[in-house]
């Protein structure tokens, strides 16, 4: 028998999937030596928005921590309209372009791009793009061997992204329906998790966030509060003020929630995900205060994890500007005068600046996720 060693088997590791993505590049180099970079946008259908993932490149990504209307890449929806994949070989007229996603792929230097759709059980999940600085590379015979790896990369980013999803939309069911007469609507989590990644987005430079994190964010924000599963309705739903007792019950939802993320980790299969710990971080520390005096640990300033500070930045604020059974919505005004009352003091003050100065696209998250009736 020949001594064959499997080329791929780093993919039976437990890699991050970027990892998993340079190791599937690497190979791909092999034989087509013109590839210069894999990369992977993900699609929203609530927001339709396009949003950078993935890449395999070393060093700065042209389109890091972007994302854009899918109506405003016209040659993209017209790959999902006819169905078939993009071929450009020359991309000299790129830096030309009018939408700036193409003016910086232009400038970074590509010659020809090659873009695949990824679809998940018929439904539309993003692209996979494989891009080349030479012009002219993308043959029959190319394309040919591309289409393989380029679906088996694509089944690799929808089976842990598609994983991911329905781990949080089954903990975010299971929730609502435990409280049904909780105030956390659908369109709380809707537009919370938006404004987090929104806020995410503005501190990428600062804090060196990939799209990868950004996109886990956003996608663990929603279960923050999963451990209010645990907190009896008599205290949960109360609309008085908490006596101590009962504001301690209420206070524990933050251990419930962190024992409650490593079981289902576990569960799932998930707890060793680069990951991992933005969802800990999350449900477990985004009561703390950047003065001390939040909960459970008493954490001040950068000793709170960023993702908890981004996460109570954006849950604030949204609390703030819904209406609840109890009370009127705010304006926006008024919620951005007091969110940076409390910055510095309970919130962060650059989660705090990057959601205001923002305000443009708090605006399009609002009208998008209409508050839904209180009942």
């Amino acid at each position: 028998m020949p001594d064959h060693q499997d080329i791929l088997d780093s993919l039976n590791r437990n890699l991050p999937l970027r990892e998993k993505l340079i190791q599937v590049h690497d190979v791909l180099n092999d034989r087509l030596s013109f590839i210069a970079r894999i990369a992977i946008a993900i699609y929203d259908p609530k927001t339709t928005l396009l949003k950078t993932f993935l890449h395999s490149e070393d060093g700065e990504d042209p389109l890091s921590s972007y994302q854009a209307p899918l109506s405003e890449a016209p040659s993209l929806e017209a790959i999902l309209r006819e169905g078939r994949p993009r071929v450009i070989n020359n991309l000299i007229t790129f830096e030309k372009g009018s939408h700036e996603h193409t003016r910086r792929i232009g400038r970074h230097g590509y010659s020809a791009s090659y873009t695949m759709p990824m679809f998940s059980n018929g439904v539309f999940f993003g692209f996979v793009f494989f891009n080349s600085y030479e012009s002219d590379v993308f043959t029959d015979d190319a394309l040919k061997g591309l289409d393989v790896f380029g679906h088996m990369i694509s089944f690799m980013v929808i089976s842990e992204l598609a994983t991911l999803r329905t781990l949080v939309a089954a903990v975010t069911m299971t929730a609502r329906l435990t409280h049904l007469r909780s105030p956390e609507t659908g369109t709380h989590l809707d537009r919370m998790s938006r404004y987090a990644r929104m806020i995410a987005r503005a501190l990428a430079p600062r804090y060196r966030l990939d799209d990868e994190y950004i996109e886990h964010v956003f996608m663990f924000s929603p279960m923050h509060d999963i451990g209010k599963i645990a907190i009896p309705d008599n205290i949960l739903l109360k609309q008085g003020t908490l006596d101590p007792r009962e504001a301690a019950v209420m206070r524990s939802h933050v251990q419930h929630g962190r024992e409650m993320v490593d079981d289902l980790l576990k569960n799932f299969g998930l707890d060793s995900i680069e990951h991992a710990n933005v969802l800990r971080n999350i449900a477990e520390f985004h009561h703390e205060a950047v003065n001390g005096k939040g909960y459970p640990n008493g954490l001040r300033g950068d000793e709170i994890p960023l993702e908890a500070r981004i996460v109570a930045t954006a849950d604030v604020f949204d609390a703030l500007t819904s209406r609840r059974s109890y009370k009127d919505a705010w304006s926006n005004d008024e919620a951005f005068a007091t969110l940076q009352r409390l910055a510095g003091e309970k919130l962060d003050a650059e989660c705090v600046r990057a959601l205001i100065e923002n305000r443009t696209e708090v605006e399009r998250i609002q009208a998008l996720f209409q508050e839904e009736s209180v009942g």
